[in-house]
């Protein structure tokens, strides 16, 4: 466990959707870099791990108070339509709470946004959930971020029962084919862990410039080439 910030650290970020099946391995990586000084962990319930860098904000994303001061903001808040209830009620998270976590954090001095979207993400689509994404990928680039890199996973791979979460049929079945017809399915199409589209943001948000697009297939193995690099490996 680290019990002081080392003197290299300098970058002070912030995850959104914390305790999340991305989220949460997101600010654990984050942590785990010498380079950052502090995580501000933003969720509706406290994370339940402790680490000397986070700092654990409880919120409500409907009345966002100002935030700290920050350099990058990464976003991990979702749902689906059906735990939500109603399209207007995931609309109200994977939209207006993720757009009012940017903006907070523009406010707060962020340069550097990182956005957990989906594959299909397109403002035009016919699909409502493909729809929304779309959309909030166009207005996270209209806020003057620096670097704007957007991960497109595919189905995700992770313990949600760990995290109190539903598990997703879709998420269950396509895990469960994966292995049989995997030579057979498109690389943007096969199932992908959790823990590699954190990682993928951890390794490339630092260092890019303008609007990034990271695909399900260049995500896939992250875990292994952040810990190559000199990052910290996902645990």
């Amino acid at each position: 466990m680290t019990t002081a910030t080392p003197p290299s650290a300098h970058r002070i970020v912030a995850v959104a959707g914390a305790t999340g099946l991305v989220g949460r391995t997101l600010a654990r990586l984050l942590c785990a870099d010498p380079s950052v000084a502090a995580v501000h962990a933003l969720a509706r319930r406290a994370p339940d791990w402790y680490h000397a860098k986070l700092i654990a904000h409880q919120v409500d994303f409907t009345a966002l108070a100002p935030l700290p001061a920050l350099d990058e903001v990464y976003l991990a808040l979702g749902t689906t339509i059906k735990a939500a209830g109603s399209q207007a009620a995931f609309r109200a998270v994977d939209f207006d709470a993720n757009l009012a976590v940017a903006r907070a954090a523009r406010a707060a001095g962020a340069t550097r946004l990182g956005l957990v979207s989906a594959l299909g993400a397109n403002p035009r689509s016919r699909v409502f959930y493909s729809r929304v994404k779309g959309e909030l990928e166009d207005a996270l680039a209209t806020l003057g971020f620096d670097a704007l890199v957007i991960a497109r996973p595919s189905v995700l791979r992770g313990d949600r029962l760990a995290l109190g979460q539903a598990l997703r049929p879709g998420e269950r079945w396509m895990d469960r084919i994966g292995g049989w017809l995997r030579p057979l399915v498109p690389a943007d199409l096969r199932v992908i862990d959790a823990a590699d589209v954190a990682a993928a943001l951890a390794l490339h948000l630092p260092a890019a410039q303008g609007r990034v697009l990271l695909t399900s297939s260049a995500m896939q193995g992250a875990r292994l080439r952040l810990g190559s690099d000199g990052g910290s490996p996902a645990r």
